[in-house]
């Protein structure tokens, strides 16, 4: 009997102490803005947070120009040849077969379209692939279908779910962030690089979040980095970008960009909840 009820008041003791810890944590981080999800009746992307996803952007737009001026020159060019050698026009069709010029300008032109689209998606390219040193390092594994999160400098990890749609309040979030919500959120710190390694535990997953301009796929066997430096306090979602099995559509993530001083205060009671490390004190010596 005594065995028991010790065992039922640590059972009790360590509940409050984790019930303290979300509790903590979740006072840390109130009261953030939404940024990163979609938005209904709008077109276009998300709002840009970090330089990578600028950069995308700015290439998308140089590419979309190139596309429309490429096409509207066909279109001119048709047109034209629509009108100015149709049968009725032009009773006497021409026999020849070659034209050196025409020949050499569809082939140089393309050649010079590319290398400038080249000079400018590469070194972006280039970017996304050197991972700076990180502030924080996070390991990512895709599970069907939930994510686990993994704070490999303190040691501890957590799982994220879904939230059904009666949990949302309850959790701070709206009904239309339904499908974008999970019951709990990464958290990292404003300004900061981090570095996101990607793994998958059974099938091949797909790690994103489009406000960052980030997206890697999780294999199973493999370990697969991204990295990203938010400059905008927020929340964040992103989805599973890889087909995984019937529940694919039910494993969102959620990122919160929060102050340095807040993620300080969340990382204590994280640890204080999920056992982690502790971060080193220097104790300054006389």
């Amino acid at each position: 009997m005594r065995l028991s009820h010790f065992f039922a008041t640590l059972s009790a003791a360590s509940a409050f102490l984790a019930a303290t810890g979300v509790a903590l944590a979740q006072d840390a981080i109130e009261g953030l803005e939404t940024v990163g999800k979609p938005v209904a009746k709008t077109y276009g992307y998300q709002p840009q947070v970090t330089e990578l996803a600028r950069d995308i952007v700015f290439l998308d737009d140089l590419l979309l120009w190139i596309i429309g001026v490429i096409t509207g020159f066909v279109i001119l060019l048709l047109l034209w040849v629509a009108a100015r050698y149709n049968s009725r026009v032009n009773k006497t069709p021409a026999t020849f077969t070659h034209h050196s010029l025409i020949e050499v300008l569809w082939t140089v032109v393309p050649i010079v379209i590319l290398i400038f689209i080249g000079a400018f998606s590469v070194p972006i390219l280039f970017k996304q692939l050197r991972v700076p040193e990180a502030y924080l390092t996070i390991k990512v594994t895709g599970n069907q279908w939930y994510w686990s999160y993994e704070y490999t400098d303190d040691n501890f990890s957590f799982d994220s779910f879904m939230l059904e749609r009666d949990e949302l309040e309850s959790h701070g979030y709206a009904q239309d962030e339904y499908l974008l919500a999970t019951d709990t959120a990464v958290v990292v710190p404003v300004n900061q690089n981090v570095t996101i390694q990607v793994t998958g535990s059974d099938v091949i997953h797909s790690w994103t979040i489009p406000a960052f301009g980030v997206k890697q796929d999780g294999v199973p066997g493999r370990l697969a980095e991204l990295w990203f430096n938010a400059d905008r306090e927020g929340i964040y979602f992103g989805q599973c970008s890889e087909l995984c099995g019937k529940d694919h559509s039910y494993m969102p993530i959620t990122v919160k960009v929060v102050s340095q001083d807040v993620y300080d205060a969340w990382l204590k009671g994280a640890i204080e909840e999920y056992a982690g490390t502790p971060p080193a004190v220097t104790v300054a010596s006389n």
